[in-house]
């Protein structure tokens, strides 16, 4: 769990920070050392009542551990405390976040997005919606049904009209039934789901793009989860074309404390048109007097933010280059080939029932048995067996007539039917496959 090096190196940093200071008149700031020390203890002890989220026999939710230099790096700049919003509070890390936006940004094709890191895919989202009701006031947003809940949530905060679109057998947002609605002449927005957080499934973007050519809406990508497997060498074919369509749309969120190894929280937000920037106007009389250079709070809805996460972010991205074939586009094929495998060694058990292949790192399985009803119950009893054994899942409650297209053998008796759900979102995933399947086959038993 811990490498004792890290803080070793940890020290190393901190000494060269503070030399960068050394001009200054002596002060150190004195604190009483035994109660901290007491305090710390009891802290550790607390924490200590946690799911083990960095070991590989955690696949339940997506928790992805933090790499060690962004936690490192998080670290060290908390004594510095930088504030991104204003120029003043956060100089260095102000400048380390521009240009992680940049790196994001190419990821996706383009070249000079208007963005900033945000406190997590919520926040991003909300700001990529409401500069969408800005540009097309008073139509609707449009979301699949499994898109993430928090855009129902935040057009609601909004005040902006929203409908959930169908989905398909895999997942997908279903654009005949988009396509109706659409007809209807007041849809502002649609937004496309880069790998949904309860399936992992990606919307047809490229379907979508062909629509935007007959009707009038903004695209806003959703890969608050899965933007970063563009990078991915193993993508299926239909896949990797809406990725690459990513260039195309309007706005993209993407979460680095995802996949992109970051403590929470750090999303991020991105618009093509940087001309957008001139909806965040404000009169701050005070907030951005000491230079003419941009502040980043002048494109942002929220006021103060950690420059730490910029900091560790720009660390990572230092160490961990956002570039095909590269080592850290080798850890996303890694899940994504865990996952399948996964999905491949479930199929061939006599106890569970895999639904849709995966398109990222995401399997939901059901587990065997005559109905919904007795299926749900078994899921539900595999789930604490699995974790008293220290294998960690997760229980996702699904339509059953969207699981139905994959249960085939189990009677549909209730509406829901509760399944499990593995995130093999940890590159060591790939090794563990077979004990995690041994460890189900004798839980279910």
């Amino acid at each position: 769990m811990i490498n004792k090096n890290e803080l070793q190196h940890l020290q190393k940093a901190l000494n060269i920070l503070e030399e960068g200071f050394a001009d200054l008149p002596e002060f150190t700031p004195e604190f009483e050392e035994d109660a901290v020390a007491t305090v710390l203890s009891e802290v550790a002890t607390r924490m200590q009542d946690n799911y083990p989220y960095y070991h590989p026999l955690y696949a339940g939710q997506m928790l992805k551990p933090p790499h060690p230099v962004a936690r490192m790096a998080y670290a060290l700049s908390l004594w510095i405390n930088p504030n991104n919003h204003a120029l003043d509070g956060g100089r260095a890390s102000s400048a380390m976040e521009k240009e992680c936006i940049v790196e994001i940004g190419r990821m996706f094709g383009w070249h000079k997005p208007l963005g900033h890191l945000t406190g997590g895919g919520t926040m991003a989202n909300l700001e990529a919606l409401w500069v969408a009701g800005k540009m097309q006031p008073g139509k609707r947003v449009i979301a699949s049904e499994q898109a993430h809940y928090t855009h129902s949530r935040i057009t609601d905060v909004l005040g902006i009209p929203f409908t959930a679109v169908p989905v398909d057998e895999y997942g997908r947002m279903d654009t005949g039934a988009l396509e109706s609605l659409l007809r209807e002449g007041d849809v502002g927005t649609v937004v496309v789901t880069m790998g949904n957080t309860g399936l992992g499934s990606v919307d047809p973007l490229p379907e979508v793009l062909k629509l935007r050519q007959e009707y009038d809406f903004r695209i806003h990508a959703d890969a608050a989860y899965g933007g970063y497997f563009g990078l991915a060498g193993n993508l299926d074919a239909v896949t990797t074309e809406s990725y690459a369509d990513l260039t195309n749309v309007d706005s993209i969120v993407i979460d680095p404390h995802k996949h992109g190894l970051q403590p929470y929280g750090c999303g991020c937000v991105l618009f093509k048109d940087a001309a957008v920037g001139s909806l965040y106007k404000h009169g701050s009389p005070y907030t951005y007097f000491s230079s003419a250079e941009l502040h980043l709070g002048e494109i942002s809805l929220e006021c103060s933010r950690p420059g730490a996460s910029a900091v560790a972010l720009w660390a990572t991205q230092r160490l961990l280059p956002l570039e095909e074939n590269g080592e850290f586009a080798a850890a996303l094929g890694r899940s994504i080939a865990a996952a399948r495998l996964f999905h491949d060694k479930l199929s061939a058990s006599e106890h569970f029932v895999p639904l849709m292949p995966p398109e990222l790192d995401i399997v939901v399985y059901a587990v065997k048995a005559g109905d919904t009803h007795a299926a749900s119950i078994k899921a539900r009893e595999l789930f604490t067996n699995a974790a008293e054994k220290g294998l960690h899942l997760a229980l996702m409650e699904l339509p059953t007539s969207l699981a139905a297209n994959w249960l085939h053998d189990i009677e549909a008796t209730t509406e829901t039917v509760s399944c499990l759900r593995s995130v093999l979102m940890k590159p060591e995933h790939e090794d563990w496959c077979d004990r995690i399947v041994t460890l189900l086959e004798e839980c279910v038993n």
